[in-house]
């Protein structure tokens, strides 16, 4: 294995996080990259491999919690404890408040924030033994300013950010730091199929006049994942061209 160790990202198939998992790899970590279906764990596999042949791509649904126990164990067993864990697995269910369902609020509620409390409550034991750790949860410039259409997604950020500051205290003691990178809006599938004039909009609220790229997030949680960020923890570190600064 790599001397700098193990990096497990979530939601490693596409976008920020296929980004991140390419990055960690080319930094030198073994990573493994986690997707919801067989076919993305073989294209992460695939994608990681051409790197280093011992990086993986293998099966993880944070929003059950019986299957992410399982899963979690196994790559325990497998791979050891992760020196670097990128929580960056989530969803959307946009939808107006008016409009919005129990099950859309609950279904981004349960992955955005409830699986990476998951995630984390498997990996903070092992860490713990280890007696260090590094815990990268990706966040959103919409955890802050909130957004129409979003409140879900929204609250899942927030709370996202204030469980990553309560995590940092508890645990910074045992040489283990907690951050998130929050994102403003990224150059992914995503944003390619909105029409031009929502584009234009959105770029009339950034000040860089630019959509970000998922390799300065990347570049971002690698500083993290480095060791010149062992006296950063409980922090949020906002990535979005200053669209928000404050």
């Amino acid at each position: 294995m790599s001397d700098k160790g193990l990096a497990l990202v979530t939601g490693a198939s596409r976008g920020i996080g296929r980004a991140i998992a390419e990055r960690l790899a080319n930094d030198g970590f073994k990573v493994v990259g986690t997707a919801t279906s067989e076919s993305g764990a073989a294209q992460i596999s695939e994608a990681l491999q051409g790197i280093n042949s011992e990086n993986a791509g293998i099966v993880l649904n944070i929003s059950d919690a019986d299957q992410t126990d399982a899963a979690l164990k196994q790559l325990l067993a497998d791979h050891g404890t992760p020196a670097v864990v990128v929580n960056n697995a989530g969803i959307t269910r946009d939808n107006l408040f008016l409009r919005m369902s129990e099950e859309e609020w609950d279904a981004v509620i349960n992955t955005n924030l409830s699986g990476v409390f998951r995630v984390c409550k498997a990996m903070v034991k092992p860490m713990i033994k280890q007696k260090s750790g590094c815990i990268i949860n990706v966040s959103s410039i919409i955890g802050t300013t909130g957004n129409a259409g979003q409140a879900n997604y929204a609250a899942a950020k927030a709370g996202l950010e204030g469980f990553s500051r309560s995590l940092a205290q508890e645990i910074a003691s045992r040489n283990i730091t907690v951050n998130c990178v929050a994102p403003g809006f990224i150059q992914t599938d995503m944003t390619e199929i909105l029409p031009e004039t929502q584009k234009e909009a959105i770029l009339a609220t950034i000040p860089v006049k630019r959509l970000g790229q998922a390799g300065e997030i990347a570049g971002t949680v690698a500083f993290l994942a480095s060791s010149d960020a062992k006296y950063i923890t409980g922090q949020t570190i906002h990535v979005n061209g200053g669209m928000n600064m404050g």
